[in-house]
C-alpha cells in the first residue's frame, strides 16, 4: 500500500446552539476508504443522534466521544444525513 492508499478521514462539529453541524458539506474522493468523525459538544439536544436513512446508519452520539461512520466511496454520490429529529442537516459527496 503506498501513500495513494491512505484512508481519508474528515471532522464534523456538532452542535445544535451552533444551527448545526459544521462543516455542513463534507466532500470525499471516490476509491479511497472513507471516515467522517462527528466531534460532539456540551450543547447536544436532538443532535445526540446521526441519521444516514441511504446508508441505513443510526448512531448516537454521548457528548464525550467521538463518532466515525464508514462511508462508501466505491461510487460517486451524495449520502445526506440528520438529527434524530430531521432538524439539522448535512451531507457526503462522493466524487
Amino acid at each position: 500500500m503506498g501513500i495513494f492508499a491512505k484512508e481519508q478521514s474528515k471532522k464534523v462539529v456538532v452542535n445544535a446552539a451552533n444551527h448545526g453541524y459544521k462543516p455542513e458539506v463534507v466532500t470525499f474522493k471516490q476509491g479511497k476508504p472513507a471516515q467522517l468523525k462527528f466531534i460532539p459538544s456540551a450543547n447536544m439536544g436532538c443532535m445526540n443522534e446521526v441519521v444516514f436513512k441511504d446508508l441505513g446508519v443510526d448512531v448516537k452520539l454521548d457528548g464525550q466521544k467521538e463518532v466515525t461512520v464508514e462511508i462508501p466511496t466505491d461510487q460517486p454520490g451524495t449520502y445526506n444525513y440528520a438529527c434524530g429529529m430531521d432538524m439539522f442537516h448535512g451531507k457526503v459527496v462522493v466524487k
